[in-house]
């Protein structure tokens, strides 16, 4: 299972079939009758899946772009998202994160009527798949707010178009899927960082809930089930000492690393991160070129780390993350060449460096600062401070010093998040976490937005001309 690469083509094929959500008839001779028959299929099959679930994710056009944490970089333009200039007609479509829901749906449609020769093995296939489904819809609804939800494979032409559900819905859906997930996986421990867990699912649950308690109107018991939630996915996990160590790629699977996406040389290697990296050209001129991780080929420095971000890490002096999430190419007389991400630096061959760094869904790290962000929304604002301060002293930069009123102490927390999380495609849901909170207005943080521009994004305009059943996202 750890090496996506076997994707297991037969299965795939009729996964078209859920194009039907924008109307495209399934075309595909492979059928459930003669492909769901043994534990290799559906084992075969969740390969495929994690490989689905990991493209889709390979991208920062949907949690990044729109945010603060980027500026222009050296070549190519800037996406819509990160111009807020989003349309019906420049839409982005969810047709690939349907199509991964589809996926799952196959698989815990049929799987059950299996045999397995462990009935474990069994239960934790189909945990993970509902942890994916789960994690998928978190993605759609953070992005799209209302949205269509499917739970059963579109195999037929014939299966009626689906419409917008409410988000207060979709994320009931998404926690009952993560609490039938906690359930099925048969130890609670993690077997493989590489795939979904017990403790997984539990820190996607402290997700979801803190997304529930403050964008959805939800309560103090949502917050205080979040903080329950983070304890049990932090098990055995604990910091790494060097802030570095946890994106390096001879440190794969460390202590902090609860659960990430696998990458490889020769088999995925074009992680999102090279959209901040320079190619050789950019940087010959550089007097630190080889502190710099640029690339022959492959890079592609789309964007670079902000000057908000920078600011943000310059305002202590010792942070010991500053150097390890960007790097200045500096010319002669200090001239600046360009500025680049230097937290995921790949992994340097003889012929190129790839850039082959896992995607950490979920690392010790951020649950943390999740159990701080749930304890200051309650008022709870010392015990919030002391989990702050866990994050700050690995920083290297001291306890927090600041007013302890609630608004102050939240406000630190989304500034500690900013840098601790920068480029691990958190800083959009942050934003608008702590915006629909109340705690900050998002249209004054992200520099090139103004008070028209909706906060979810629209739907192609073709898709609800195919599907009268859709309607757009209000604003647009």
């Amino acid at each position: 299972m750890k090496n996506y690469c076997l994707l297991i083509f037969l299965g795939l094929l009729f996964l078209s079939a859920c194009e039907k959500l924008i109307d495209i008839k399934p075309d595909s001779a492979i059928t459930a009758e003669n492909y769901w028959n043994a534990e290799g299929d559906v084992t075969g099959y969740l390969t495929g899946i994690y490989t689905k679930y990991r493209d889709v994710m390979n991208n920062t056009y949907y949690l990044e772009d729109r945010g603060d944490a980027f500026g222009p970089g050296l070549e190519s333009g800037m996406s819509s998202a990160w111009q807020q200039n989003l349309t019906p007609q420049n839409a982005p479509n969810w047709l690939d994160f349907y199509n991964v829901v589809h996926h799952c749906n196959l698989v815990l449609k049929y799987a059950p009527g299996i045999s397995f020769s462990r009935e474990d093995d069994k239960n934790r296939v189909l945990a993970q798949v509902k942890f994916i489904r789960a994690h998928i819809y978190f993605t759609l609804l953070r992005c799209w707010g209302d949205v269509p939800v499917v739970t059963e494979p579109t195999e037929s032409a014939t299966t009626p178009l689906p419409a917008r559900a409410k988000a207060a819905e979709v994320v009931s859906f998404i926690l009952k899927n993560i609490d039938e997930a906690i359930g099925a996986f048969p130890e609670d421990n993690i077997k493989d960082k590489d795939l979904a867990s017990k403790q997984a699912a539990y820190a996607l649950k402290a997700d979801v809930l803190l997304w529930k308690a403050k964008v959805l109107g939800g309560g103090s018991t949502d917050l205080a089930e979040a903080i329950v939630a983070v304890d049990k996915a932090a098990v055995g996990l604990s910091l790494e000492d060097d802030f570095s160590k946890i994106f390096s790629t001879d440190n794969r699977k460390g202590r902090e690393v609860l659960f990430a996406l696998h990458f490889a040389k020769d088999e995925k290697s074009d992680q999102y991160s090279k959209q901040l990296k320079p190619r050789d050209i950019f940087v010959q001129a550089a007097l630190n070129k080889n502190d710099i991780p640029y690339a022959v080929s492959g890079a592609r420095s789309q964007y670079a780390p902000s000057d908000k971000l920078q600011q943000a890490f310059k305002m202590n002096a010792n942070d010991k993350r500053t150097n390890a999430s960007f790097i200045i190419a500096t010319g002669a007389n200090n001239a600046v060449i360009g500025v680049f991400d230097n937290k995921m630096r790949g992994t340097v061959y003889p012929d190129n460096r790839y850039y082959d760094n896992d995607i950490i869904v979920y690392r010790l790290g951020e649950l943390i600062l999740f159990k701080a962000e749930a304890l200051a929304a309650l008022g709870r604002t010392t015990e919030a401070i002391t989990e702050l301060d866990k994050i700050r002293t690995r920083a290297g930069i001291g306890n927090y010093k600041g007013a302890a009123d609630q608004g102050s102490v939240e406000r630190e927390i989304l500034n500690e998040r900013f840098r601790e999380l920068y480029l691990e495609l958190k800083r959009w849901p942050d934003l608008l976490r702590f915006h629909f909170e109340g705690v900050i207005d998002v249209r004054a943080e992200v520099a090139n937005m103004n008070g028209s521009v909706p906060l979810f994004f629209p739907i192609p305009k073709a898709q609800i001309d195919i599907n009268p059943n859709l309607t757009q996202t209000e604003g647009y």
